[in-house]
């Protein structure tokens, strides 16, 4: 029989021993949670190191992303190629799989990059969600796996930990557990200083099974996971553990947390525990057990394979799975920019986008939407089937007014595997989702994050609802591609840009009033190039207007009366300055011209300064909204044809002065 406490004592030193070598880390969560983890891996975790990517393994979540070397630890000892006694000592250094926080490498073991506190759980909400309606689909004789997290009181004071709890409850994800190391301890002290509540009391309140055990009793862990397996209701297992045990001078203290090591400090916790071995020495017969631990998920994989070869739908399952977009797809989406381009009725983007969603459900089932509390005003559920309770095969989860957990959901799902998530709310709430859409940035999550109400035209809902600096931000954020469109074409056109992505996120700012047709062609996805001429001046361009999303529709308008005064200005449309930096500089020279430029958005200036130079200008917000219908609005802030044709035409004449008295020093 596997000695599970040897095995738990392989871990305590591993992270020992690598957090001493690398002269900083956390050992508070490694220590202490090397019981819990141990028993995890040798009686109940479904996984076989030699095929990591395996679709239907268990997923570990390290949320409390900080005590890394715990999972680094645990997938040494299991046997994963990637994390070698070299790997160990490369911990917290350049360019090692060992980061100082977990960084997805499901190749190597790691399932997602964590270290915001609890953005792990929300994630693993997602991940539950992502299994249950993959076995909703295919069955569970392909797809019946758990999702286990280690938990740290970080992740549970955090909002988003509330928001993982309610929902997790109410669409009763009975395969997702949270092992929570309950130690008492934060980086300031006792727990005492901030929190007095009942935190398994609101577990239970909000639908779970609670077990609560003590964090070092082997046999009462593994009865707890047990349980948790045997319940209908996802499950949270209370261990009371102590930071960093093992060590004298540090167990159970504040300074457990990640107070610098000494070799005193190995040297004590050696004599403590017994463990009589060298620095990165595991004997043999404790490899042994741990090699032993993972034949059960070795075996499984193998009886699945076999099941898999004999599965009707085993080519479907591997497209899913793989992201692979079905050879037709591309089709019903040509169809559907055609019918729009030839709908010349001004109409929301948001619609579009609505229209869109909906005509792709039939060739991309895999699409999974997530919208919060906002079915109406969003528009894109339409004849999608509710995931719930009764029936999880459904692709449209109502995820209620939580945006914070929504955005961890969608990179859990997308991390998961064989789902594309569409996160759908409102851009004023983007924030709430900032650091998922991060996290779902630096990870190259291909996830869709559709917002509508994308600036003033949101109207008299009144500046809080009017998030005029949220594009300049977003655009700031690396490997997000930012798109807003003009109209119904630039919007069908962005949903197949973001369905063809595979190595980041893709965010959709759409209008809620209706916007002007301007493209009547679709032989090419021109916003594919992020910017394209999409009126030419009548004669050598004498100006450029460059605009995105409804304010093209103002752009080509003011051309016309520009014209009518003898100035001929070029309109670029530009809605997605990303795909348009990654463009050769002869495109981008091409399209922005040498005349003047007038740059136009009902957003902040910010960052504009990429595309306009000094002697060039800008229209657009200079702070926050108000509250008024959108055309007054629009008045108001005099993003407006009549000012577009006066600063342009002042913009020329200025031109033409300096080019006047360049010539005439």
């Amino acid at each position: 029989m596997t000695d599970i406490q040897s095995m738990a004592h392989a871990i305590r030193f591993t992270a020992l021993d690598a957090i001493l070598n690398a002269g900083e880390g956390h050992q508070g969560v490694p220590l202490g949670m090397a019981e819990i983890a141990a028993t995890l891996y040798a009686r109940h975790l479904k996984v076989d190191p030699s095929a990591p990517l395996w679709p239907d393994r268990d997923r570990v979540i390290l949320s409390n992303g900080h005590g890394s070397m715990l999972l680094y630890a645990l997938l040494h000892l299991a046997g994963y190629a990637h994390i070698t006694t070299d790997a160990l000592k490369s911990f917290r250094r350049l360019g090692s799989v060992c980061a100082g926080h977990p960084e997805i490498e499901q190749a190597a073991g790691i399932e997602i990059t964590t270290g915001l506190l609890g953005q792990g759980i929300a994630c693993a909400v997602g991940m539950a969600v992502a299994e249950a309606r993959l076995a909703g689909h295919f069955g569970t004789s392909l797809v019946d796996h758990r999702t286990w997290a280690f938990v740290g009181d970080g992740c549970l004071q955090e909002g988003i930990g509330q928001e993982a709890i309610s929902l997790a409850g109410h669409l009763r994800l009975g395969k997702l557990t949270f092992l929570w190391d309950d130690n008492h301890i934060t980086d300031d002290g006792d727990t005492a200083l901030s929190i007095s509540e009942d935190v398994p009391a609101r577990f239970r309140a909000a639908n779970w099974h609670v077990s609560e055990v003590d964090g070092h009793d082997i046999e009462a862990i593994s009865a707890a996971m047990d349980a948790a397996k045997a319940d209908p209701r996802p499950s949270l297992i209370a261990c009371r553990t102590i930071i960093a045990r093992g060590i004298p001078r540090l167990q159970g203290q504040r300074g457990g947390h990640s107070a610098p090591l000494t070799p005193a400090d190995a040297t004590d916790a050696r004599a403590m525990l017994g463990w009589g071995h060298a620095p990165f020495v595991i004997p043999d017969t404790i490899r042994a057990g741990w090699a032993t631990a993972m034949t059960r998920g070795a075996q499984a994989c193998a009886d699945w394979t076999t099941r898999l070869a004999q599965h009707p739908e085993v080519e479907e399952f591997h497209r899913w799975i793989s992201g692979t977009l079905p050879q037709d797809w591309d089709q019903i989406l040509r169809r559907i920019t055609h019918e729009q381009a030839t709908n010349i009725a001004p109409r929301p983007t948001i619609a579009t986008s609505g229209d869109v969603c909906d005509a792709l459900s039939a060739p991309l089932p895999e699409l999974t939407v997530l919208c919060a509390d906002l079915e109406a005003p969003t528009n894109h559920k339409r004849g999608r089937v509710a995931f719930d309770t009764g029936n999880h095969a459904g692709s449209y989860v109502h995820c209620g007014v939580r945006e914070h957990l929504m955005g961890a959901m969608c990179d859990g799902i997308a991390a998961h595997g064989g789902l594309r998530p569409v996160n759908v709310t409102y851009l004023a709430f983007a924030d709430y989702e900032r650091p998922a859409m991060r996290m779902a940035a630096l990870m190259g999550l291909p996830a869709l994050f559709v917002f509508s109400h994308d600036g003033i035209g949101v109207g008299s809902n009144g500046p809080t609802h009017q998030p005029v600096e949220v594009l300049a931000s977003f655009r700031a954020m690396p490997n997000m591609r930012v798109f807003r469109p003009a109209d119904a074409v630039e919007t069908a056109e962005a949903w197949d840009i973001a369905m063809r992505t595979t190595d980041g996120p893709s965010l959709l700012a759409l209008s809620r009033q209706p916007a002007r047709q301007i493209r009547t062609k679709t032989d090419e996805n021109l916003s594919a190039r992020g910017a394209y001429v999409v009126r030419e001046a009548p004669g050598v361009r004498d100006l450029t207007l460059l605009a995105t999303g409804t304010e093209v529709g103002l752009a080509i308008e003011a051309q016309a009366a520009l014209s009518a005064r003898g100035i001929n200005a070029a309109v670029v449309s530009m809605p997605c300055w990303e795909l348009f930096s990654a463009q050769d500089k002869a495109y981008r020279d091409m399209v922005l011209g040498t005349a003047p430029r007038l740059g136009i958005e009902a957003a902040m200036e910010f960052g504009w300064e990429r595309w306009l130079r000094p002697e060039d200008r800008f229209i657009g917000m200079s702070g926050f909204g108000a509250s008024d219908k959108s055309e007054a609005l629009y008045e108001h802030f005099r993003i407006t044809v009549a000012r577009i044709v006066a600063d342009g035409m002042q913009i020329v004449s200025l031109d033409a002065q300096r080019a006047v008295k360049n010539q005439n020093p």
